[in-house]
C-alpha cells in the first residue's frame, strides 16, 4: 500500500506531525512519503491513499488547491467535495442552519455594508489559516475592526465578525480530533488574540500569527459529555451532507454564554493533530488511513 502525505515545500522544521505518521504508516507496512500538493512532478496516480496533512500555504491560491484536491478524485482525504466546503469558513452558516450551535458569525463580502460591531468582536477572513490577518477588538478600537473588514475585502475576499467569548480567556478552546467518525484525542488551547490588535505574524512560508508556533499553546486535555456530544453531531452532520465519513478532523468549540459548548470551527483540511500531546495518537491516525485505503482497495 502506499500512501501520499500532502505538505507543502516550505515546512518550518518545528512542525514534526507529518513525520511520525510516516514512521507510523510504515511501521503498518504502508510506503509512505510527504509530498509538496503543487509538486509538478509528483505522479498522484501511483498512490493508494492522498492524505492531506499540513498544505499550510494554500489559502492565496485557494481555487488551484480545490482543483488539485477535485483531480485527485476517491483516492484524497478528506475527500474533494469536503475540501472546497471547508476552505471557506461561511461553512459555519450552513452548519448552523442544520442547527449546530455555532458561535454567531457575520460574514461580510466585498460590497456588503459593513456591520454595526456591538461589545468585543473578533474580525478574520473566511479564508485564512493560522490565525493570519485576524484581531480581536473592544469597543474603543471598534474603528480598528471595521479597518480589518476593509483590508480584507480589499483583497477579494470575505470577512467575518464574530462576538469575542470570555470563556477563552479562563478555560481556552477545546478541541476534539475525530478518526473516522469516533473522538481519538482531546486538545486544550489558550486565547490566540490579544485585545485590541491585529495579531502580529511570522514572516515565513506560512505567515501565521506568532503565537501559533509556539510549542505551549496547545496541551492534552479533556472534554466533557456535552463537548463530546457536540464533536460527534458535527462530524455526523458533514457524514450525512457528503455521503462521506471524514477520515481526520479537529472541532474546535469555546463554552457559551449560556455554559454549552458552541462551535467555534470544523478543521477537515489540514488541521494540526498535536499528534505528540496524545500518547499514540500518529499510530490511531495511521491506522485510520490504512483501514481506509484498504477498504477502498476491495471495491470493484
Amino acid at each position: 500500500m502506499r500512501v501520499a502525505i500532502a505538505t507543502f515545500a516550505a515546512m518550518p522544521t518545528e512542525f514534526t506531525d507529518d513525520q511520525q505518521l510516516v514512521h507510523a504508516l510504515a511501521a503498518l507496512g504502508a510506503d509512505a512519503v510527504s509530498i509538496p500538493w503543487d509538486d509538478a512532478a509528483a505522479d498522484w496516480s501511483g498512490f493508494d491513499s492522498v492524505v492531506i496533512r499540513s498544505t499550510w500555504d494554500y489559502t492565496p491560491r485557494r481555487d488551484e488547491f480545490v482543483a488539485w484536491a477535485e483531480s485527485l478524485g476517491t483516492r484524497l482525504h478528506n475527500s474533494p467535495d469536503i475540501v472546497r466546503w471547508n476552505s471557506d469558513k461561511r461553512y459555519l452558516a450552513d452548519l448552523a442552519a442544520a442547527g449546530i450551535p455555532v458561535v454567531k458569525t457575520v460574514f461580510v463580502a466585498p460590497g456588503d455594508a459593513l456591520p454595526e460591531l456591538v461589545g468585543e468582536v473578533v474580525v478574520k477572513p473566511t479564508v485564512s489559516v493560522g490565525a493570519k490577518d485576524s484581531g480581536r477588538f473592544s469597543e474603543r478600537t471598534h474603528d480598528q475592526a471595521l479597518a480589518l473588514v476593509e483590508r480584507i475585502r480589499g483583497s477579494g475576499r470575505s470577512a467575518m465578525v464574530q462576538p469575542y467569548l470570555t470563556s477563552i480567556d479562563d478555560a481556552g478552546e477545546t478541541g476534539i480530533v475525530v478518526l473516522d467518525g469516533q473522538p481519538s484525542h482531546v486538545l486544550r488551547k489558550r486565547s490566540v488574540l490579544r485585545p485590541d490588535e491585529v495579531a502580529p505574524v511570522r514572516d515565513d512560508a506560512i505567515g501565521a500569527a506568532e503565537v501559533m508556533y509556539d510549542p505551549e499553546l496547545v496541551v492534552a486535555g479533556t472534554a466533557s459529555p456535552a463537548e463530546f456530544a457536540l464533536a460527534r453531531t458535527v462530524v455526523d452532520r458533514v457524514a450525512e451532507g457528503f455521503a462521506y465519513v471524514p477520515l481526520y478532523g479537529r472541532v474546535d468549540m469555546v463554552t457559551g454564554a449560556d455554559g454549552a459548548p458552541v462551535l467555534m470551527e470544523l478543521e477537515l483540511i489540514e488541521p494540526h493533530l498535536y499528534l505528540d500531546q496524545a500518547p499514540g495518537a500518529g499510530e490511531r491516525v495511521a491506522t485510520a488511513i490504512v483501514t481506509r485505503a484498504a477498504h477502498q482497495m476491495l471495491r470493484p
